[in-house]
């Protein structure tokens, strides 16, 4: 099976590769920018024709929530146009489509998991623009995978990283107390996706780990597990005051994985302690 693997360089990307490694009957294409630019048509057209693949994993995104709200067009282009580009080529060649979404496609107004099914109501440029991506790859895609997770962590720039680094050097951090979600391993996504991709089980699906807390209760954790005494500040999103909107409950439920005999997900406390013990080694 040959496999082309978008924003290859990610923390998804990455972990997506580490699955695969063990598969020798798995032959995985990594791009990123530099060797493919999913906004545009044309290059995807003949980069899929070339490769022939029997999936694309779309692991690539605008994800700087922020940035999003003033670089609007760029966050159309990779995260909605992309997909829609990616979603053509696969289903011209015949390839199945992995394409992964996020929480905030909800409104964050809910008081209960999200399940697939669900009313949808973005209120962020990043949040709308995934939303028209997984639009144009049920439209597109033949043959299609979306899962949606949330606040991710693996090898790159997460919140967890973060919060290890600015503790080395402060004896407290001020972290916004009333958004809540599920901390979401790379490595435990990587392998739900791969286990998806070996069946015929297409659709839309919710994909963190379970349980939830919010973002100062993350960091409290994480810090835990570093052993570092600096301190957790709660404060609101008000008094932090992003750029874009963030939803305040964007708590996933894995219904559909449930539903089909999909992945089951570890809970987020059992994933993050082996994640901060490897960071900690180096």
């Amino acid at each position: 099976m040959k496999i082309i693997v978008t924003g290859a360089n990610g923390q998804l990307g990455r972990a997506v590769n580490i699955e695969y490694a063990s598969r020798p009957d798995v032959e995985v294409v990594n791009t990123d920018v530099a060797e493919l630019d999913i906004t545009d048509v044309d290059a995807v057209m003949k980069f899929v024709r070339d490769v022939r693949p029997d999936a694309i994993i779309n692991c690539a995104a605008h994800t700087n929530v922020d940035a999003c709200e003033t670089q609007v067009d760029l966050a159309y282009g990779i995260n909605a146009i992309g997909p829609r580009n990616l979603s053509i080529a696969a289903t011209e060649t015949g390839a199945r489509l992995m394409h992964v979404s996020t929480d905030y496609v909800f409104d964050g107004e809910g008081t209960r998991p999200y399940v697939e099914f669900d009313p949808t109501g973005p209120r962020s440029v990043y949040g709308a623009s995934k939303l028209e991506g997984e639009n144009f790859v049920r439209e597109f895609a033949a043959r299609h995978y979306i899962v949606r997770t949330a606040w991710l962590y693996g090898d790159g720039k997460n919140f967890a990283r973060t919060m290890m680094r600015l503790a080395q050097d402060r004896d407290e951090i001020t972290v916004v107390n009333d958004q809540f979600g599920s901390p979401t391993s790379a490595t435990e996504l990587a392998k739900a996706v791969v286990s998806l991709l070996d069946t015929e089980n297409y659709g839309l699906f919710h994909g963190t780990c379970e349980g939830s807390c919010s973002w100062a209760d993350f960091a409290t954790e994480v810090l835990r597990l570093a052993g570092s005494k600096t301190r957790i500040i709660p404060i609101t999103s008000e008094e932090y005051g992003a750029p874009a909107n963030r939803p305040h409950y964007s708590i996933l439920d894995n219904y559909m994985l449930r539903l089909t005999g999909g992945y089951a997900f570890a809970d987020w406390h059992d994933a993050i302690e082996p994640y901060v013990k490897s960071e900690l080694a180096g």
